[in-house]
């Protein structure tokens, strides 16, 4: 998947930001990232637009755009929501999903699986996606819909950032298969239960995900 002058210069910000290179209350420098990135204006409106959405970095009128402040112990309450938010899509979906949509989530994972074996974690991230997009739809309640993904783009950032530990691609992609199995079958507890340990952070996971801020909480 080809990204764009804004996704690229977003994703080296949320690197930075998540890793220590920027840290928290440091004010961003548009002139300077424009330098940096060699792109224009419109990118840099548009990346931190999208920074700002995810919670990464404020807007302080008349004074600039900070990172922002963000706690691990607050992040992980957040994991904790969304796997429940996300827990319910999977159970509906499972109960809803039509022909045509079941389609659509059978080739998104095909696309997860191509990814993987490329061995690019970023790329796998956006077609990580695009699959549980499918089962958002798929779950024919257009409330959960917004309420799951105004969570999960405050967490895009961290999401993307788990897959960046090592044999994390390989075992999501397991997960995707396990979910699309009992998505496909209609066992609508199954996939509920799939998808909610798919997203928790709990177990080695939360221990790999502490070790992976943890540059990030240092600076805390």
């Amino acid at each position: 998947m080809k990204r764009s002058n804004t996704q690229r210069l977003k994703d080296s910000l949320e690197d930075d930001i998540i890793n220590g290179r920027l840290s928290p209350g440091e004010r961003l420098d548009p002139e300077e990232l424009a330098q940096r990135f060699s792109v224009s204006r419109t990118p840099i409106r548009e990346a931190i637009h999208q920074l700002t959405a995810s919670g990464l970095v404020t807007v302080v009128p008349k004074k600039g755009t900070f990172v922002a402040k963000m706690g691990v112990e607050q992040l992980i309450e957040m994991f904790e929501v969304m796997a429940e938010l996300e827990g319910m899509c999977g159970r509906l979906a499972a109960r809803r999903i039509t022909s045509a949509e079941l389609a659509r989530l059978g080739d998104a994972l095909k696309r997860c699986e191509t990814a993987a074996e490329k061995g690019d974690p970023d790329e796998y991230y956006y077609e990580n996606e695009d699959f549980h997009q499918c089962i958002y739809r798929a779950s024919h309640n257009n409330f959960l819909v917004s309420e799951a993904n105004q969570l999960k783009q405050r967490l895009k950032p961290y999401r993307r950032l788990q897959l960046q530990v090592r044999h994390r691609v390989s075992n999501s992609l397991q997960e995707h298969r396990d979910i699309y199995q009992a998505i496909e079958a209609g066992r609508a507890d199954e996939a509920e239960d799939a998808m909610r340990r798919h997203v928790l952070i709990q177990g080695e996971r939360f221990s790999d995900f502490v070790a992976s801020m943890k540059k990030f909480s240092d600076r805390l």
